[in-house]
């Protein structure tokens, strides 16, 4: 029989509300984002959309930077979400199948999410600086690791070929060696040029993925842009060393 202290009790009728209230605020802020087609928000207007004074905000966000900051820590973990689930659907001995299946769910998650995807990989937010600590920080670790981990895992499994460009720059290899190698590091079982094409393989989801989201690709039909993808996403896996048929 679990103790008292196990017991989850039910929230209070004051703190439904005032997750209700939290959500509404947020809510309203990435709507407002999206009809400025800016992130640098004003609790003036978040207030007067929502029927509410200004100073009555301050009793859920101390200032706007806390407010943009669980803003930012939602979007890491959606996109957390979006990837670690994406990446479920396929078996881990198909980390190329993976690799498309996450890819794919970034894109979509972008294209869906527009105004998160701009908050996190847009232009900064003037007199924003996003923590390097707490939720934020443990948000952004988290999505990004769902990124890399098909291949960390096609590594161990020994699926991982080296990658077609094997040269790296010293300023890399150290930075690697410094920062995310040795016995600590998350990326320690990663040989450094593959580590490398890693970071080449997110350019090129990323890079594709920011001219679609922000209408550079538009020329092109919707089956155009979706072969086009799929092609970028075929190269790097190819260069990045994952088996491709």
């Amino acid at each position: 029989m679990s103790s008292t202290s196990e017991i989850r009790q039910a929230p209070t009728r004051r703190e439904r509300m005032r997750a209700a209230t939290i959500a509404e605020i947020k809510a309203t802020a990435l709507g407002l984002m999206h009809e400025q087609g800016s992130a640098d928000l004003r609790f003036a207007d978040i207030a007067r959309e929502m029927g509410m004074t200004a100073p009555a905000l301050y009793r859920y966000f101390s200032d706007r930077d806390e407010l943009l900051s669980a803003l930012v820590a939602d979007a890491y973990n959606d996109l957390a979400d979006a990837v670690e689930a994406a990446r479920a659907r396929v078996p881990d001995d198909d980390p190329t199948a993976r690799w498309y299946a996450v890819s794919q769910a970034f894109r979509l998650w972008a294209k869906g999410e527009p105004q998160q995807f701009a908050l996190i990989f847009g232009a900064p937010v003037p007199g924003f600086v996003t923590p390097q600590d707490g939720p934020v920080a443990e948000a952004c670790t988290r999505a990004i690791t769902g990124l890399k981990a098909l291949f960390v895992e096609a590594h161990q499994q020994g699926r991982l070929g080296p990658p077609l460009i094997g040269e790296i720059d010293e300023s890399v290899r150290s930075h690697f060696e410094q920062k995310m190698g040795g016995p600590n590091g998350d990326d320690h079982d990663l040989p450094p040029e593959t580590f490398q094409a890693v970071l080449h393989c997110w350019s090129h989801l990323y890079g594709f993925t920011s001219l679609e989201a922000y209408g550079h690709l538009h020329f092109l039909t919707d089956e155009a842009r979706d072969a086009l993808f799929a092609s970028n996403m075929r190269l790097a896996a190819t260069y990045s060393g994952l088996p491709v048929d």
